[in-house]
């Protein structure tokens, strides 16, 4: 069996391409950072993790993201400023005594929301709801 192969390729302006050879495991988890530092371009840092055999786990505990932290440390050479949504595993208790416990590592969690309460509507023929156009009207024939 051979190990899943990861690159990333994008032409500027256009968004990288996550490529991952798994052969015939289907079940393949990826994290990623987008590492941006001023005057420089940007990069995509990220770790395939294989899901466990029948009964294991098919995601990223916090240990796995903990080791993705620590690899783009090395990679960067600088502090990491992380802005993460409210995943369970991302406000796990370990996760959180892993980022006190170094001073390179800030996380900052975006505000919770409901689901009524987000600034965007959903279109589509199956979000049709009178009053509400899904598309913009059409202009006018000059």
């Amino acid at each position: 069996m051979t190990q899943p192969v990861a690159r990333t390729w994008g032409r500027r302006g256009c968004a990288p391409v996550v490529r991952v050879r798994g052969r015939s495991r289907r079940g393949v988890s990826i994290a990623a950072l987008a590492c941006c530092k001023p005057g420089e371009r940007s990069r995509l840092i990220y770790r395939p993790r294989r899901d466990d055999p029948a009964g294991g786990r098919n995601s990223f505990a916090w240990r796995d993201y903990r080791y993705v932290l620590t690899a783009a440390r090395q990679q960067l050479g600088g502090p990491i400023v992380l802005v993460w949504d409210n995943l369970t595993v991302h406000e796990a208790a370990g996760m959180r005594e892993f980022a006190a416990s170094h001073d390179w590592l800030t996380i900052f969690y975006l505000p919770r929301t409901h689901r009524t309460s987000t600034p965007w509507r959903a279109s589509g023929p199956c979000c049709d709801v009178a009053g509400f156009p899904t598309s913009p009207s059409p202009p006018p024939d000059t």
